[in-house]
């Protein structure tokens, strides 16, 4: 029967392997293994299958077996370590299956020759991590063989998994295992001698469970399930700060009706207040603006507590002690305690007009839902920023923004959807609508706030959980699934933080800033302009499992 013909007639089920089951099986690693001593000993197989009968998975075809994965649980901190193919086996051919063991140690997997092509092995692989994820296992160890090197004698074990790893070399086993999933984590020596065909060399292979919880985990209370929300602010006349504080209560009361962890207002929201300013000199009105800051942050502070939500304030102009004037967000959290984040880049109108100064630190803020970021505006467009945030477990970050014309505001739009792809986060983007005619350079808004996602399967199709109506004053909501980006940054169809080129580039904070941007000379302003330079790597972060 040709392979067409077969296709058109396949019944596949997956299910445990049965001790009614041994014959067929006996001839099918008979078949496969004729050069390596053929099948296990029915004693064998049965013992195994009292031992772990989950770990012993069959496909078939109707009622032909065609494929087995076979496994037993070991000590990972034994098995991960150099061992051979004995350690496994005892007197008799019996498995030495450890019921206290906390990894998966893939004994066998085979084909049916007759029915390869069709990528059926990879089904009892899928099937097998799903049962080290059910199960709760660290990992999944195999002792891997490399049977075409006896091909390639020129070369040494490691020279020849290096060319099987750059495809130079294809070889059935490694290669397929390579492509599933696993890693080579060293060479075992020696590990099963009568295999000719690897010259008694195997590869020591691992697939890691991300979601494995130790018996002695203490349960992380972060939720999984976050729904945030966001103000798109209408810019409008008002008499006094106590009135526009009556509009940010407003609608924090209506995020703490619909359950949001999370409330966020644009940036200048309260810009309004400026229009009560005497003076029309811009630099005195954005200092009279400055002069409410302290009190907006603790109302909003009492908000955020009083609602239950952690309340992103937009940003306000912040005077310090030093007559030095800076943008600044602050995270209101829901318990009482607040952080700020400087805006860090100064747009040219923030420094000539208002000559604001940009900060010197960027922060992830810990919360009770998730790890946040805070970048205002002008700062997405540089993605060093967003990008250290990642690498500091970042899951949020939030964008308060103004924008007065449309092409300012898709550059906010364009670079913060491409910081939630490449970084593989949430990012939300909110901004005000609306005009002020009364306050010079804040006269007219335009914003589409939104909320991007990465782009892979798990996430919507266009990258975007949630948008506004285009220059309309509305709130909006997404409920986000943390979980979701372990598993992207881990299993996705691409993995941006992983495969980073850490060999050939980094990126690390380079040093505060001692004065002001403005201060420098230009021989300390080219000093300090560089953050792509030689710096720690990855840290793992993109495999921590939350």
């Amino acid at each position: 029967m040709s392979k067409i013909e077969k296709l058109d007639d396949f019944h596949l089920t997956i299910a445990e392997i049965k001790k009614k089951d041994y014959s067929q099986l006996k001839a099918l690693m008979d078949r496969v293994y004729a050069n390596l001593g053929g099948a296990w000993s029915k004693t064998t197989i049965h013992t195994l299958i009292d031992a772990f009968p989950e770990g012993q998975i069959a496909l078939f075809d109707h009622d032909q077996l065609i494929g087995i994965v076979l496994s037993m649980r070991v000590d990972y901190a034994k098995f991960s370590n150099p061992h051979t193919y004995d350690d496994l086996i005892g007197q008799k051919e019996i498995i030495k299956d450890n019921p206290e063991g906390d990894a998966i140690y893939g004994l066998d997997a085979l084909i049916d020759p007759e029915y390869r092509g069709y990528r059926l092995g990879r089904r009892l692989y899928d099937a097998r991590k799903e049962l080290c994820r059910q199960l709760n296992f660290r990992a999944i160890l195999a002792g891997g063989r490399i049977p075409k090197y006896h091909d390639h004698q020129d070369l040494t074990p490691g020279e020849y998994i290096d060319a099987v790893e750059s495809r130079e070399i294809h070889d059935p086993a490694l290669s397929f295992q390579l492509s599933n999933g696993f890693i080579v984590k060293r060479i075992l020596t020696a590990y099963l001698p009568d295999d000719k065909q690897s010259k008694g060399f195997a590869t020591l292979l691992e697939w890691a469970n991300i979601y494995y919880e130790p018996k002695d985990y203490k349960p992380n209370t972060r939720k999984s399930e976050v729904r945030i929300g966001g103000i798109q602010w209408q810019m409008r006349e008002v008499e006094s700060p106590e009135e526009l504080l009556q509009q940010v209560e407003f609608f924090v009361d209506i995020m703490a009706d619909y359950n949001s962890d999370f409330a966020c207002l644009p940036e200048f929201f309260n810009a309004p207040l400026m229009g009560l300013c005497e003076s029309t000199d811009q630099n005195v009105a954005i200092r009279f603006l400055a002069g409410y800051t302290e009190w907006f942050r603790n109302e909003i502070s009492h908000l955020a507590v009083s609602y239950n939500v952690n309340v992103i304030s937009g940003s306000m102009p912040l005077l310090d002690e030093n007559d030095t004037l800076y943008n600044v967000s602050y995270l209101c959290r829901r318990d009482g305690t607040v952080e700020e984040q400087r805006k860090i880049h100064i747009t040219p109108h923030e420094r000539s007009a208002w000559v604001i100064e940009g900060g010197d630190e960027v922060k992830v803020f810990d919360t009770d839902a998730g790890r946040i970021g805070i970048l205002v505006c002008y700062d997405i467009e540089f993605p060093e920023l967003a990008r250290l945030m990642a690498l500091d477990d970042m899951d949020i970050l939030f964008v308060p923004f103004w924008t007065d014309t449309q092409n300012g505001y898709l550059r906010v739009r364009h670079c913060a959807q491409a910081r939630a792809i490449e970084n593989e986060c949430y990012v939300m983007i909110c901004g005000s609508v609306g005009n002020l005619p009364q306050v010079e350079s804040l006269d007219i808004q335009y914003a589409q706030s939104s909320i991007f996602s990465p782009s892979d399967f798990a996430f919507p199709h266009d990258a975007i959980m949630a948008e506004t109506t285009p220059n309309t004053e509305m709130v909006f909501f997404s409920d986000l699934n943390l979980d979701k980006l372990t598993y992207v940054r881990n299993e996705g169809s691409v993995h941006n933080l992983i495969d980073r080129r850490d060999d050939l580039f980094s990126l690390k904070w380079k040093r505060k800033s001692k004065v002001s941007a403005s201060k420098l000379s230009d021989d300390e302003r080219h000093e300090n302009s560089g953050s792509v330079l030689l710096g720690d790597a990855l840290q793992g972060r993109a495999k921590k499992s939350h």
